[in-house]
């Protein structure tokens, strides 16, 4: 997925949305792919917030237990985190990220603020980045996975068309979690058996609603098939998180605590899906209905080259959803745009309605069984609610 390119984002008088807009554009930039980018969003999030919590000292840091200097800058701290963390991550968009960080300082010292404590701010953000992207280097996603066998009982996932090879991301469902005990903490119970009538019934959901030429999918859920896979789920949450706390008139600290539980629950949300894809290894409809029925079915768009179950788009736009929901109402009105649908929309009235969206978009896209988006959405909402009930809690005097 392409996107804008990392850019001076405009001020709003609230550094962590800016960098957290800055964020999104470097990823779209790197053409990050979604599981990763799920990843990431924390790492950034979390220094962001680290940093200003650290000056404010409003609730438990989430890893970095270090005092700032008591004058430090918060504005300063939150841009100086995020642009270190980016650049760490993404070394080859220095440049760009450069001047973005200048732009931001300077709008800092045209507010008034003393010199000495933007530099302190700096300082210690960069500090609070650094700290955070050692730490997360650690967590296993990069290592080596194991050797993975291919089984041809029915059920079990084979490569579908677009790939070769073992499934991706597969290092993901032993990824070090944020606030979950284990990757499979809340692994839920599996895909329904073969034989039975909740298989069937999704079986021929989605190969009459998500196939390549389905006489029966309208051109609008076509378009929203499209919609929720041409971008990353981060992007697409994070994007309404920055305007729900404009809006709303979050402050520096409540901004950046929001954003951070928002992109740990999709991280975590992430880890466990793969924790589950890799337990029950799931096959994919594509795979289902060409051994079973009609060899020659493809799905609307290439099948993602891993499991099945549970779906992980489901799962974090169920978490990210959950977080923001807690925080804004579950009845929000909203409008979610997508990257690579410029100026296409959706609107809703609810967060829940979001998140069927998704279940649906999955189905017409001929990637999922509905069973795995509805299980995947009761993980997404029990992770959001750990995270919420386990990090950044409020400190003892």
């Amino acid at each position: 997925m392409g996107g804008p390119t990392t850019t001076v984002q405009a001020h709003h008088d609230n550094m962590v949305v800016d960098w957290n807009q800055t964020m999104l554009a470097a990823f779209a930039t790197a053409n990050v792919p979604p599981p990763n980018a799920n990843r990431l969003g924390a790492t950034v999030a979390a220094s962001v917030f680290d940093a200003v919590n650290g000056i404010e000292r409003r609730y438990q840091q989430i890893h970095f237990p270090a005092a700032a200097p008591d004058d430090a800058s918060p504005q300063a701290a939150a841009a100086s985190a995020s642009h270190s963390a980016l650049r760490a991550l993404f070394p080859a968009q220095q440049a760009s990220l450069d001047a973005a960080f200048a732009a931001s300082l300077q709008s800092i010292s045209d507010d008034g603020e003393d010199g000495q404590s933007i530099a302190d701010g700096v300082a210690w953000g960069a500090a609070v980045a650094g700290n955070i992207v050692a730490w997360r280097a650690g967590d296993g996603f990069s290592a080596t996975p194991p050797p993975y066998v291919f089984n041809t009982t029915p059920g079990q996932w084979q490569p579908t068309p677009g790939g070769s090879g073992p499934p991706k991301f597969r290092t993901l469902a032993t990824t070090m979690p944020w606030a979950m005990t284990s990757p499979s903490e809340f692994r839920p119970g599996g895909p329904p058996a073969l034989t039975s009538a909740r298989f069937a019934q999704d079986f021929n959901e989605v190969m009459s609603l998500g196939s390549l030429n389905s006489t029966v999918r309208t051109s609008e859920q076509t378009q929203t098939a499209v919609f929720w896979q041409t971008d990353t789920p981060v992007a697409t949450w994070d994007r309404l998180a920055d305007s729900l706390l404009l809006q709303n008139h979050k402050n520096l600290l409540q901004s950046a605590r929001i954003l951070a539980l928002t992109d740990i629950s999709i991280a975590d949300a992430i880890i466990a899906v793969f924790d589950a894809k890799n337990a029950f290894n799931s096959w994919r409809p594509v795979t289902a209905i060409r051994t079973t029925v009609d060899p020659t079915w493809l799905p609307l768009m290439t099948t993602p080259y891993f499991q099945e179950y549970p779906s992980a788009h489901s799962g974090t736009s169920s978490a990210a959803a959950a977080v923001l929901a807690s925080f804004f109402g579950e009845g929000t009105s909203f409008t979610l745009t997508s990257a690579g649908l410029p100026g296409v929309t959706r609107d809703f009235t609810s967060f829940h309605d979001a998140v069927a969206q998704v279940t649906d978009a999955r189905v017409w896209a001929g990637f999922h069984f509905r069973f795995s988006c509805d299980d995947a959405d009761a993980l997404g909402a029990r992770i959001a609610s750990n995270t919420e009930s386990t990090l950044m809690q409020p400190a003892r005097d």
